[in-house]
């Protein structure tokens, strides 16, 4: 599949590129959501919740099946056993972050991951105590660093630095991050960074701003909430210090599926970093004896505390093989090829080229499967005016509209339907 420049704003046009789709198939391994008149919507908020894999019921199915039949036994005698079931899901993850297995691990929420990297990452100082963050950052990011810093006897006002655009716009120029991080090189603690920018969908030129952190001898991490199974990750490579994400997204994984986090490799000897302990993080080999002392497991496995979820495991699972079959390189061109599609429409469609301002970088290196939309004199009444018309998208205050069109089910039709239908209600 090769990248997609150039196109037409026919409907003809847009049946040919999904019959000429090398992906088109994987549109039905997924339930699409239905209209009142029984017919596909227009789904393109796979950026705030993924759609249901066909075969998640079967997953999970199999584990209640499992649980009937051998209650605690299901743990050893399951068809697959419960007590390694989150091994199941690390190859998965690795694929999509090429990380190397040992680095990556499912477990617990976004934020409590996020919790537990910084108890291990963000150790502050009277020279370095503060945090660098985007200042359009989700919030629950912002809660989560505000109150690690107040933890440790800080201002939260005064510990926590925010980069923003030197001109004032929501897109972030590398420059002005970089010098951020130059001005405050010898009291930054903590760089932490959305990757890409939930909001605007921003995709961060990671190498420069990683470089500066190595550097200065500052921790960094992710939050890729809005990155996993959206873009073509290489986190072992990037030498980034953590990351963390949720699943229920592009990984469609189910409300509040379960989260992931990502630790480097060189990290794995360092006895000496403090962390947050559970026993299901300890040795696996001795684990049942119940030892008084923790004995790590390796990597990071060992940071997990408790025994995992398994219905959540079982609708992760399902959808990393589909991941697996579909592969990211692939689903990262075709997303490619939608997000620049739907970029084109609306600059060529006469009813929305006026009204509508796209916020995300217009390079596809520069963004994920996410364009967001400044509407003049919108409202959330409008996207409910949106789903009367079979458009499924996301609102943000006080006047963005996040369209996700996301390459495992949603064609090219999906796309130029729904600017037909976005230019005849403005």
């Amino acid at each position: 599949m090769t990248i997609l420049t150039k196109f037409d704003n026919t409907l003809e046009s847009a049946r040919l590129l999904d019959k000429n789709d090398e992906l088109s198939a994987y549109r039905d391994y997924f339930h699409i959501p239905k209209n009142k008149q029984n017919q596909d919507v227009i789904y393109l908020a796979g950026n705030s919740l993924g759609l249901a894999p066909k075969i998640c019921s079967e997953y999970i199915n199999e584990v209640l099946s499992d649980w009937r039949d051998y209650g605690v036994e299901g743990h050893f005698k399951a068809k697959n056993a419960w007590m390694p079931y989150h091994e199941l899901v690390t190859e998965g993850l690795s694929n999509l972050t090429k990380a190397v297995p040992n680095e990556v691990v499912a477990m617990n929420s976004l934020t409590v991951n996020l919790h537990l990297m910084l108890v291990s990452f963000y150790r502050p100082n009277s020279n370095r105590y503060k945090i660098l963050i985007e200042s359009n950052t989700f919030p629950s990011d912002k809660y989560a660093v505000a109150s690690q810093a107040r933890f440790h006897g800080y201002d939260d006002k005064d510990a926590i630095i925010e980069f923003k655009s030197s001109n004032g716009d929501l897109i972030i120029p590398t420059v002005d991050i970089i010098d951020t991080i130059e001005k405050n090189k010898d009291i930054l603690a903590l760089i932490l960074i959305g990757q890409p920018n939930y909001l605007t969908g921003q995709a961060f030129d990671l190498d420069p701003i990683i470089e500066m952190a190595r550097k200065y001898k500052i921790p960094i991490g992710l939050n890729l909430a809005h990155g996993i199974g959206n873009l073509n990750l290489d986190l072992h490579a990037l030498n980034v210090d953590f990351a963390v994400w949720c699943s229920y997204k592009y990984l469609n994984s189910g409300p509040g599926g379960i989260a992931g986090l990502f630790i480097h490799e060189r990290h794995h000897r360092d006895v000496d970093r403090p962390k947050f302990c559970g026993w299901w993080g300890h040795n696996q080999r001795n684990r049942f004896t119940m030892p008084g002392n923790f004995e790590s497991e390796p990597g990071a496995y060992g940071y997990q505390l408790s025994n995992p979820p398994i219905f959540q495991l079982a609708a992760l699972r399902a959808s990393l093989d589909i991941f697996n079959k579909a592969k990211i390189d692939n689903l990262r061109r075709k997303s490619i090829n939608l997000t620049n599609y739907l970029e084109f429409l609306l600059k060529n469609n006469p009813k929305t080229q006026a009204l509508i301002k796209v916020i995300t970088p217009s390079s596809y290196l520069e963004r994920g499967s996410q364009l967001s939309l400044q509407i003049l004199n919108t409202n959330k009444n409008f996207v409910e005016n949106l789903q009367q018309n079979g458009i499924i998208a996301d609102f943000r205050e006080p006047d963005i509209i996040r369209f996700a069109p996301v390459a495992l089910y949603n064609t090219y039709t999906d796309v130029y339907n729904c600017v037909k239908i976005l230019g005849d209600i403005l």
